[in-house]
Parts: C-alpha cells; structure tokens; sequence
C-alpha cells in the first residue's frame, strides 16, 4: 500500500466516438440513485419505507480551447434532428505518468444539448473556451 497515492485530476483524455480530443475541463460525472418512499394503510411503521428507484445521470460537461477552423461541437449538434439525435459513445480516462488509463468512464449514447461559445472581452488576457454539454444514458467505470 505504499506505493498507493491519489490520482491527480489534471491528466486526462476523452474521445468521443472512437477520435481522442483534447479538453481542458470535464465536469458533470454524476450519478445518482432516485429514493421512492412508499407506506402502506396497513402497515404498523409510522414513516415511509425508502426503496431504491431509476438510476439518473447529469449531463456532462467539456470545455476546450477554440482553434481556428475547428467547428466539430457546432456540426454535431447541428446533425441532432427531432428525436433522431447522432450519439456517440464517450470514453473518458484518468490517466498515470506513463499516459495509461488508471480509470475510465465510458459514457454510452451521448448527444449533444448545448454549445457555448466563449465570453469575448476586449480587456480580457484569457484563451478562448467552448464548453459542449452532452445528454447520455448512463456510464460505468472501470479500472485500469
């Protein structure tokens, strides 16, 4: 155990539906697990029973610096049609020293929902960033 250590959170990778891309940010990896409560007339408990219900996941967030001629987040949600969205898998991996995955999440059937294009500022000394936020229908982790 002494050559454990917390990962840092700052090397990482993403590809989304099988071409890696380079982010600045990921944010969003949350699932949580709705609570259904239900009582009964006849039951003799005086509170609720809690049961465990439908999983639910957030949207996710990347961030990445704009580069000139560099339209993909724009030209995939412009592909999303009425109820025929193109969605694509999303792996994203925490990476070790040597650049190997240590864990991932793969995000299934991602979508797009919201571009965003950066804040302009004449006074501003900032790089440009575009954030892309993604619908999915949920992700496992692994490790290694």
């Amino acid at each position: 155990m002494a050559d454990e250590y917390p990962l840092p959170a700052f090397h990482f990778s993403v590809s989304i539906g099988g071409a890696e891309a380079g982010f600045s940010e990921v944010s969003g990896l949350t699932m949580e697990v709705q609570v259904i409560e239900y009582r009964d007339g006849l039951s003799k408990q005086y509170g609720a029973q809690k049961m465990s219900g439908i999983p639910k996941f957030n949207n996710i967030t990347l961030k990445k610096g704009i580069f000139p001629k560099d339209n993909k987040f724009f030209e995939w949600i412009n592909a999303t049609k009425l109820n025929k969205p193109d969605r694509r898998d999303v792996v994203i991996s925490l990476l070790n020293e040597e650049h190997q995955p240590v864990m991932s999440w793969s995000v299934t059937k991602a979508w797009p929902v919201k571009v965003e294009g950066p804040g302009l500022k004449a006074t501003g000394n900032e790089v440009a960033i575009e954030s892309l936020e993604f619908a999915h229908e949920g992700f496992v982790i692994a490790n290694g």
